[in-house]
This record gives C-alpha cells, structure tokens and sequence, in this order.
C-alpha cells in the first residue's frame, strides 16, 4: 500500500501485550496531533480495550481496504493491532487554512466582507452560520476514481423542489472522472447545454450570496480544495444581480442594476453599431459628426472592421497579460500599456479616433458585469456581431441579435427556463429583473426555482398600521 511513497510513516507500538502500527502519510497528518492523541495514550493506558483508550480524537472502523485507502489520502491515521482484521481510522489531519477574506473578483461596497477558501468544512460553516436552519440539508458525496475529492450539495428542505434536488443528484452521481479539479469541472460535468456561451451555473464565494439564493429554493454545489460554489437553477438576470442590490435603497439598487444591464448592451453592440454606421449607414450620424468621423478614417488604410478587431484583440490581450503577472505589475501593464498602445496606434494612422474610444467604452462596461463568467461570455458575443454588421450593417446586427434571443428563449438551467421570468412571462416575478422593489414588498420567492413554499415572509412593516 503506497510502497514507493516516502512519505508514508509506520510507528510501531504495544498496547499492553497487543502490537501495533500507526500509519500515516506525514505530509498530510498534524504529528503532534498523532503523538499526543493516538500513541502516547496506547502505550500509557491499562485498559483492555484500545477505543477506550483513544478518546480525545475522533476515530472510526474501517470498513474495507477502499475506506482505509481513502481516509490515508486525506490525512488521517490508520491504527493496526495484532489479531484484528479491521483498522481504526483516527482524524489527524492538518489544518493549514488561508485565512478568510472577501473574494477579489466580487467586491462589494456595503455587506460581509468574508469569503470561502479552500476547504470544505469552513465553507460549510460559514454557509452554517448564515442559514441557522434545522431544514438546512447537506449532503456530501465522493467523485473521482484515481483521487477522490469530497462534493456538498446543500439545499433548504422545506424550500428546494425536491426533483430538482433529485436530478442535481443523478447528475453528480453519474460523474466519472478520474479526479475534480474544481467547481468549474463539476459544472461542465452537469450543465444542461455544453455548446452555449451562456453560463447555466451561478458561480460565487461569497457565502451571503449562496445563502440567499438557498433561500429562494436553489441548489449549491462545493466541493473541497477549491473557494468556488455553484448555483442552479439560476436565469439570465442572475448574473446581473449584486448583493449591494439588496442591501441598499430600492432607487439606488434599481439603478445599479439598470445600468449594468445597459452596460451588457454596450458591450456587446456598441462595436458592431459603429461598424455598421460607417460601413453602411452613415445617414443615421448627424452631419456635423459625419465630417469628423469621415476626416477621423480618411487616412486609415483598411476597412473599419479590420480596425475594432485589432483593437479588440490587443485589449483583451492586454487583459490577458494582467491577469497573469503578478498583481502590482499586472495592474501596471493594465494602465500603462492601454494608454501608450493607444496613443501609439492613433498617432502611426493605424486606428482612428472614434474606433479607440468605441473600444475603450465596450471595454470598460464590460466590466461592470458582476459575473466573471457572464463577463467571458460578453466578450466572445461582441465577434459575431462585429463581423455579422460588416458584412449586413443594421441587417446583419439584428438577425445574430434574433439567433441569441432565441437560443436563450430554448436554453435550460437545471431544466427550468434560463430566460424567465420573460419567456415564459410571469409578471409577478418582474419585480426583481430589471428594477428592484422594496424588499417588503417581496413576498415570493421567484418561480423559475420552482420552490415548494413560494411565500417568504418579508412584511415587517406593519408598525405603520399601528
């Protein structure tokens, strides 16, 4: 059993006149913990029985070579005595946790600051502390055949629809991979459509946001070693909802969200509008800006087209590059390199005027996306249309916007509708898309979780009636 590992240890031992081994793979076990909790009271206590002994630690039977095997792999200790068959399996793992803080891609202004990490148990308990439920269900299953990983699926039993809940299960269950590498896996694993750009999972580590959506009668899914938890089933205005949205005013959220909505469209039309303006439809510009924008792309050797994609393809990998440097010189390259690339490209004629500052608006909306995923997702839609308006102009422009709307029209998360509540139109659930009503006013969780209690109990304003 792991022969060719160094790092497994065997310390022998005598429990009375009884042998023993304690076997452990040290770079996983605390060796304090297995000192002072496992072989010192073995050999120092005088009873008959070694559970008796082993009380200031949490211990178990093994039940067959397999659990023995996998409980090593995760740092905990095999105790072996002469003339018993089965082991005890004792918890010594190391606790060498990140510390919690708030997650760097989802910032908020007014809320929790905390974030998961790393470990499934912290996440859990910070999800614990959040939902103080006794309905709240966690259910824990292992996947990969050559390293197993440990999975959560948790979910408010009074809440969550309880076929939903069965197929998020059947879909985990039927997992087959050698090892899971992240919640990003886990998703591509059990995602309704493989092939669409379109996040189908909620993907956060803050754990309010995962409480919330709990509470509306979504699933989560963490699983150990990575901060990510996925979320379904969820819709399209999900990745456009914040937790500043709730935890300010109804104005100030309505118009937040508002305006990341309009950003969306920014980000995926502006380029493709300006393409198709000054490919085709210059009639639509005003004249006095048609004579700058003609004087601005007088002397640019190459189609407008060829110009938004240069410059497309540089931002993004000038984003690139920021990402994966380290993070002050990363931040450098952001600022530093747009601003001289930029004022370079003007100056040789290589880009106009207007086409850096259509690029540097869609690049700056796009980021007011609060979804990473959603955010990919926009940057990658912006090309079809780009190349669909310099080829068609407006024609070309409306038709991949009708091939979109339609596919998110037959798009599933979790096989509820990921367009609704628009398609199919429920009224009741407009009150929390693109405006957000006053929180006491929301007195039903939204329809697409399919929730077996739709009713929440938010009127708290009932001393005015006093």
């Amino acid at each position: 059993m792991l022969g060719d590992a160094d790092d497994v240890k065997q310390r022998k031992f005598s429990f009375g006149k009884t042998a023993g081994i304690a076997l452990y793979l040290v770079t996983l076990v605390d060796s304090l913990r297995v000192e002072e909790h496992i072989l010192r009271p073995l050999a120092e206590n005088k009873s008959k029985n070694p559970e008796d002994a082993l009380t200031a630690i949490e211990r178990d039977d093994a039940a067959d070579y397999e659990a023995a095997m996998n409980a090593l792999l995760i740092g905990k200790t095999l105790v072996f005595f002469e003339g018993r068959t089965a082991c005890l399996i004792c918890g010594t793992e190391r606790t060498a946790l990140r510390t919690i803080t708030e997650p760097l891609n989802e910032k908020i202004v007014r809320g929790a600051h905390d974030g998961f990490v790393e470990n499934l148990n912290t996440n859990l308990f910070l999800l614990r502390k959040r939902v103080q439920s006794k309905e709240l269900v966690i259910e824990f299953a292992e996947k990969g055949e050559r390293a197993k990983k440990q999975i959560a699926i948790v979910y408010e039993k009074e809440i969550a629809n309880p076929e939903l809940v069965k197929e998020i299960k059947r879909r985990v269950d039927s997992i087959n991979a050698e090892m899971i590498y992240s919640a990003g896996h886990i998703e591509q694993m059990i995602e309704d459509s493989t092939l669409s750009p379109f996040p189908q999972f909620l993907s956060t580590e803050r754990p309010d946001r995962v409480a919330a959506n709990i509470m509306e009668g979504r699933i989560a899914i963490l699983n150990d070693g990575t901060p990510t938890c996925i979320i379904a089933p969820v819709n399209f205005i999900t990745f456009y909802q914040s937790p500043d949205d709730y935890t300010s005013r109804p104005l100030s959220g309505s118009f937040y969200r508002l305006l990341r909505l309009f950003a969306f469209f920014i980000a995926v039309l502006l380029p493709a509008f300006y393409i198709a303006v000054t490919s085709f439809h210059l009639e639509v510009v005003p004249g006095d800006l048609i004579v700058q924008m003609k004087g601005s792309v007088a002397d640019i050797p190459y189609p407008t087209i060829v110009e938004a994609l240069f410059m497309e393809m540089t931002i993004e990998l000038i984003r690139e590059a920021g990402i994966r440097l380290p993070s002050p010189i990363g931040q450098t390259i952001g600022i530093v390199g747009g601003l001289v690339i930029g004022d370079a490209v003007v100056s040789a004629g290589l880009v106009s005027n207007f086409t850096l500052i259509v690029v540097a608006l869609t690049a700056i909306a796009s980021y007011v996306v609060p979804s990473t995923e959603m955010n990919m997702t926009i940057r990658l839609l912006r090309f079809p249309f780009m190349v669909s308006a310099s080829l068609f102009g407006f024609y070309g422009l409306i038709f991949i916007m009708m091939v979109i709307v339609i596919h998110l029209c037959k798009l599933e998360s979790l096989k509820t509708p990921y367009f609704a509540p628009f398609a199919p139109l429920r009224w009741k659930d407009l009150k929390d898309t693109f405006i957000r009503r006053a929180i006491w006013k929301q007195k039903t969780r939204p329809t697409d979780s399919m929730p077996l209690d739709e009713t929440k109990e938010e009127g708290s304003r009932e001393w005015m009636k006093e």
